[in-house]
């Protein structure tokens, strides 16, 4: 009795606990997933030859002429890892790419061999010798080069006029005040003028020895010019004209020079010599060498000049142009008598040498 008591008592106690244990099992077990919809079988589109290249295949043989970089995400590509010293850029229309979404900074571009890339059509390695040999220069090439330039400082048929007065100078001699002068000046055209020159000097207002010039001058090359004219010399003592012809101009290194040779009266012939150099100390600070020198074919007593080399004159002047125009200077002049010059000099009381200090002024317009 007792034990079938105790046998219903547990049945009872098991079909009552039942529900609990029911409900707490529905609490720990996971809910139920809904149920996905079917989609379509996805399509694989061909991988790129960059993506090619990320999953290890070998692209040493493709042509990449015929890809299409400009729909490539070059954004997404790891170039890090990519040969770029075996791709032929040459037929790549890099036009197209959107080079802004690309992480250059993930490169590794010393890893790269940028000899071996064509980057442009028929590009030849850096060691090839050209594809035609330089020719060599001719004589030919040279003259189209350098052109003769004896015509490039013509300017038309225009008039044109220059004047110089080059010494405008005075100086203390032993008997007095002595003033001295050297000028000249044209007017006409680049192969065409009129020239004129003078000098002399004078001692106390009296015109001791002075000569004018006109000529006709031809321009026979750059910088030189071939005169021809007449020329008259005047003071104390009997005057003397003359008939010349001579050639003037700038010489290499640029030295102004001069020579004319005269012929006159009673058989009488002059040489006459002058050169010129400027040395520039700065700007406006010009130190000018001269030099002339004179020769006669025969004695002319009444002047007091010998045959052969009769005087020379050679100084320095210091000038300061307070404009290229006007130019005030300081200078000294030493001249010096010849042969039977000097002679007939030291005969009529006078020294056949001198030096002196000048003062005076150069002008030009």
């Amino acid at each position: 009795m007792n034990r079938l008591t105790h046998l219903v008592i547990g049945v009872a106690t098991a079909l009552a606990a039942m529900p609990v244990l029911a409900q707490h099992a529905g609490h720990d077990a996971a809910p139920a997933k809904a149920p996905e919809p079917q989609s379509p079988p996805p399509t694989h589109a061909a991988p790129t030859s960059h993506q090619r290249q990320g999953q290890g295949e070998d692209r040493s043989t493709m042509d990449r002429s015929t890809m299409d970089h400009s729909t490539m995400d070059h954004s997404t590509m790891d170039h890090s890892t990519m040969d770029h010293s075996t791709m032929d850029h040459s037929t790549m229309d890099h036009s197209k790419m959107d080079h802004s979404k690309m992480d250059h900074s993930k490169m590794e571009h010393s890893k790269m061999e940028h000899s071996a890339m064509g980057h442009a059509a028929g590009d030849l390695p850096v060691a090839a010798p050209p594809r035609e040999p330089i020719p060599v220069v001719t004589d030919a090439d040279r003259a189209a080069a350098f052109p003769a330039v004896h015509a490039h400082h013509q300017h038309g048929t225009s008039t044109h006029a220059y004047s110089l007065v080059d010494r405008l100078e005075v100086s203390d001699a032993d008997d007095g005040t002595a003033l001295g002068w050297e000028g000249s000046g044209w007017i006409g055209g680049d192969l065409h003028r009129f020239w004129w020159r003078t000098e002399g000097h004078a001692l106390q207002g009296t015109v001791e020895r002075a000569s004018v010039e006109g000529l006709y001058g031809r321009g026979i090359r750059a910088w030189w010019d071939v005169v021809a004219g007449v020329r008259h010399d005047f003071g104390e003592g009997p005057g003397r004209s003359w008939v010349g012809v001579g050639i003037q101009g700038l010489a290499p290194y640029k030295f102004e020079v001069s020579a004319t040779a005269y012929a006159g009266q009673q058989g009488r012939t002059l040489l006459q010599a002058e050169a010129e150099y400027d040395t520039l100390l700065s700007n406006r600070w010009i130190l000018q060498w001269r030099a002339e020198v004179r020769a006669y074919g025969k004695d002319d007593p009444a002047l007091v000049i010998g045959a052969g080399l009769s005087t020379l004159e050679a100084g320095m002047r210091l000038r300061y142009e307070v404009t290229r125009q006007f130019a005030p200077y300081i200078g000294i002049e030493h001249g010096r008598a010849f042969g039977r010059t000097a002679d007939l000099r030291r005969a009529a009381g006078h020294r056949a040498n001198d030096t002196t200090v000048v003062a005076g002024i150069r002008i030009w317009f």
